[in-house]
């Protein structure tokens, strides 16, 4: 009687695997958590689905709406972002990890992108309404970039405890 009301764990696996497909499953914590069930499973079948989650994460802007919702102040450039993807589809060594998402923020953190992007967004026009800032007061407003990013950055990165390599 007891197994009787056990979840069946071969039901539970599909049950993910439809809610990856759908996109169901679309925040980063809960990636995570998926993708930690399947490595105490270990079955191959789950890493064209897994795959193909943080593949849609990425590039439906989720990754980049959750970046920005910790990054109030001073949005989190999606130049950036497109920048570490291109970086990363040329990079060689990115069939390295099947975590795409892990892949496009390490790129952004290991190629020093931030600092790059947020100067280019704070020497922006329209971050001074027209006028001509002068050099100090974008070095002050890119500084307030790079800090806000980096936290957003490092808390991204903390959700994995070693690197999601091969």
């Amino acid at each position: 009687m007891a197994t009787a009301n056990r979840p069946d764990p071969q039901a539970q696996k599909q049950a993910m695997i439809e809610a990856l497909n759908e996109h169901r499953i679309n925040t980063i914590g809960e990636l995570r958590r998926v993708e930690r069930i399947f490595a105490t499973l270990g079955s191959p079948d789950l890493t064209q689905p897994m795959t193909a989650a943080w593949v849609h994460y990425v590039n439906s802007n989720s990754l980049l709406s959750e970046l920005r919702g910790l990054t109030r102040n001073y949005p989190f450039s999606s130049e950036c972002l497109d920048e570490a993807k291109r970086r990363v589809h040329q990079d060689p060594a990115s069939n390295r990890s099947w975590n795409y998402c892990w892949l496009v923020l390490a790129k952004v953190h290991t190629d020093r992108l931030i600092a790059t992007y947020a100067r280019a967004q704070a020497s922006r026009p329209e971050m001074w309404g027209g006028r001509i800032p002068l050099a100090e007061s974008v070095e002050q407003l890119a500084a307030a970039f790079v800090n806000e990013w980096n936290a957003a950055l490092a808390q991204f990165l903390r959700y994995w405890e070693s690197p999601p390599i091969r």
